[in-house]
């Protein structure tokens, strides 16, 4: 019955947009996408890479999640961690899972984000 995942959510604090739009577009290269008048009133921002997109939410009572996170699928995984590790967002390695070639990272609000790298 379920086709895709439409888009991922993660929450911010209020005035994080900016923080938040340097790690997904400048680091990441992800594009913004513009949120209908509805809802950028809110704030937070909507991001893009391909089919992959991920909106970032404005939480009152902010606390970054931890242990429940997005997975996504990259490739040259060690090439996007070196270049996460220079931009001042160090990769945690993980080999728990055998024959996966994954590692871990926190956005600029603590929030956890795994990647993976595909299959060739």
């Amino acid at each position: 019955m379920f086709e895709a995942i439409d888009h991922v959510q993660l929450a911010i604090p209020a005035g994080g947009e900016d923080e938040a739009r340097r790690f997904w577009c400048v680091v990441l290269g992800f594009s913004e996408l513009p949120k209908p008048d509805s809802l950028a009133k809110r704030g937070g921002a909507w991001f893009e890479n391909g089919s992959v997109q991920v909106h970032v939410g404005v939480e009152s009572s902010f606390a970054p999640a931890q242990k429940a996170h997005p997975a996504f699928r990259v490739h040259d995984l060690k090439n996007l961690a070196k270049l996460l590790s220079e931009s001042g967002h160090p990769v945690r390695w993980d080999n728990e899972i055998p024959d996966v070639f994954r590692c871990h990272v926190d956005d600029p609000f603590g929030n956890r984000i795994e990647l993976i790298q595909a299959s060739q």
